[in-house]
């Protein structure tokens, strides 16, 4: 969720287009349309810009690049400009993939890019740069500490050039990658010189292997890759098993937009996310370790991976971390579309527990890469994930930035999805849900009973959803899952400051007393980027208070239910929220750090730690017992 602002021609076009009243709530202004759409900085609009000529006649001038050979999977590329006669801070290289597409001056009419947020009247790239970096990165570049001499007369120099180097981290995104230098700065951009393309050196290799659980036995578990390969690869695993993937990708038509109004997803934001495939690794048993890897004797394999299962539904002792709004950030110094400058910290936190054993799973309820239909991010998400989610299963929501745009059914008439509409969110988290476009599902591991809906989707009495949260939170068994746990992404309860109001009231009245019928022990939500907590709250009102334990931490007593406790877990990575000065009395701790929450959950108790990343600091801890 960010706030930004919109011009109304934007607006109007949406709801002309797409605007159905019947199954969608309209927010009723430019800034709370756009509340979580994008970003504003000159790198995310730079495909709008006007290009310039750039009647550059220097002969000198060559891009050049340190992989002279093919890329591997992962390295971190220098790329040197020289023959450079006059440099200037607005010079900058751009990162292009594919190489052959076109970062010269696009046809389309300026407002058919109104998405990115901008009103300029031209776009500039009919393709957008996967990152970009000024010259200026590199200190000697202004200065001209790295000179040359071109040209000697009679023994003396009389035409000099410069040159800098920038670094850029490179993941495999199997299409070939071209460096482009440019003047003018993000704004008035113009090109002076490309490199020649290069390309990696196995764009078919199966990679970014992620973990997810199918069902409540801890006995399967799904495993999720990238691929240039269509053709049906297989996992290994537990010394001589294997399953065989399901293939499956997406294309520029299944995105959501229109010919008169193309989305970023279907147009300048599109990447080819090659092929997704997923297989099922059965007769596990829970709480168990094992090792897999998966590819082709063709493409190659990725690395034996150890992995975990999930505790079985029923049984005691579960360990788990839950977030939300992660996102990814660059390891280089480059600007990128849109970047949540938490999330490498908080991976890095979570990867070290993760490695100590102490983790049965991980929840991330919603916003998970931001892409925003800017496709080649997923693999950067991917690949950020990986550490984690290739060794413990990985569950997901679906949040506003994965699914929402207009004219697809979204509650919500918001732009937020970039045009991706849920279809590449499905794609690469395949979660045990109800069908297609269908993102809500439970899940029962120890002694919890999760319930994951789609806050994005119709909750209101009577729709598909609704029904079946009810039914789902009616039918659990509290001898075997004495606890419940509700997840979403939209919160119910939150103290944001300003802005648009992150609680919809129409959500609250429809789907809360769910929650307190059905004895909802605990709710998890994302969407604000901070850490805040409630009493046992219901209807704004507290209907219950925790007392101190002889540690002096919080202790809610659910022996003698009265609401659930709700929490939102937002900030793990985009920039965070502040609070307000005016906070309601149901709100009792309110944290605007990054981090992530650790869960510990027996029969009797759930222990609740709220983990700042940077430090590994406990900024709050409580407990909820029967």
């Amino acid at each position: 969720m960010k706030e930004c602002n919109l011009s109304w021609v934007f607006l109007i076009s949406f709801l002309f287009l797409f605007f159905d009243p019947s199954s969608s709530h309209l927010l009723n202004s430019t800034a709370e349309y756009h509340h979580g759409h994008t970003a504003i900085s000159d790198f995310r609009v730079i495909n709008r810009r006007e290009l310039d000529d750039c009647p550059d006649l220097n002969p000198y001038l060559e891009v050049n690049i340190s992989s002279n050979s093919a890329l591997s999977n992962e390295e971190y590329v220098t790329v040197t400009v020289s023959g450079v006669l006059l440099p200037a801070e607005s010079d900058w290289i751009g990162m292009i993939s594919p190489s052959h597409s076109d970062v010269s001056n696009c046809p389309q009419n300026a407002w058919l890019y109104l998405q990115t947020g901008d009103t300029s009247t031209l776009p500039l790239l009919c393709h957008y740069p996967v990152k970009g970096q000024y010259m200026t990165t590199d200190p000697a570049y202004l200065k001209c500490e790295k000179k040359e001499c071109k040209k000697y007369v009679k023994g003396v120099c009389v035409v000099t050039t410069c040159s800098g180097s920038l670094t850029f981290h490179v993941i495999n995104i199997r299409t070939d990658i071209e460096f482009v230098y440019f003047a003018g700065g993000f704004q008035t951009p113009c090109i002076l010189k490309r490199s020649s393309p290069v390309s990696f050196a196995n764009p078919q290799m199966p990679l970014y292997g992620h973990l997810s659980s199918v069902d409540s036995t801890g006995k399967s578990m799904k495993l999720t890759w990238v691929s240039g390969d269509n053709k049906t690869q297989q996992v290994q695993y537990a010394g001589g098993k294997s399953g065989t993937s399901m293939v499956t990708t997406f294309t520029q038509d299944d995105m959501c937009g229109s010919k008169l109004l193309p989305s970023p997803a279907m147009d300048f934001g599109w990447h080819d996310p090659g092929y997704i495939h997923s297989a099922v690794m059965t007769d596990l048993e829970p709480s168990s370790t094992y090792s897999y890897r998966y590819g082709s004797g063709s493409v190659g394999w990725s690395e034996q991976i150890n992995f975990k299962t999930p505790p079985a539904g029923g049984s005691d002792e579960l360990r788990f971390l839950a977030f939300g709004d992660m996102g990814k950030a660059p390891r280089d110094p480059s600007a990128e579309h849109y970047i949540q400058p938490g999330s490498l910290l908080v991976m890095k936190a979570m990867a070290a527990e993760v490695a100590s054993g102490n983790v049965d799973s991980i929840f991330h309820i919603g916003d998970i890469s931001y892409a925003t239909g800017f496709l080649v991010e997923w693999d950067y998400f991917l690949h950020l994930i990986n550490p984690v989610a290739s060794q413990v299963s990985y569950m997901t929501a679906i949040g506003n930035h994965e699914r929402d745009y207009l004219g697809s059914g979204s509650v919500y008439i918001t732009p937020d999805s970039g045009g991706e509409c849920g279809i590449a969110y499905e794609t690469y988290f395949p979660m045990p849900t109800q069908g297609k476009d269908k993102p809500w599902y439970s899940i029962e591991q120890a002694s919890v009973h999760f319930t994951v809906i789609s806050t994005e989707h119709d909750w209101n009495e009577g729709s598909e959803q609704y029904k079946w949260i009810q039914k789902d939170l009616g039918s659990v068994d509290r001898a075997k899952t004495p606890w419940v746990i509700f997840a979403g992404h939209r919160p119910m309860y939150s103290s944001m400051k300003g802005g648009l109001l992150p609680v919809d009231p129409d959500f609250v009245k429809e789907v809360e007393p769910l929650l307190l019928n059905n004895k909802v022990d605990l709710v998890l939500f994302g969407h604000v980027h901070n850490y805040e907590r409630t009493c046992a709250v219901y209807q704004s009102d507290c209907k219950a208070m925790p007392t101190k334990d002889k540690d002096g931490f919080d202790t809610y007593d659910n022996s003698n239910y009265s609401a659930p406790i709700q929490a939102v877990i937002g900030m793990a990575g985009f920039t965070l929220d502040e609070f307000s000065n005016n906070v309601d009395n149901w709100s009792l701790v309110r944290v605007t750090e990054f981090g992530y929450v650790r869960f510990h959950a027996t029969r009797q108790e759930i222990s609740v730690e709220f983990v700042k990343s940077d430090t590994r600091q406990i900024k709050d801890r409580f407990r909820i017992t029967k």
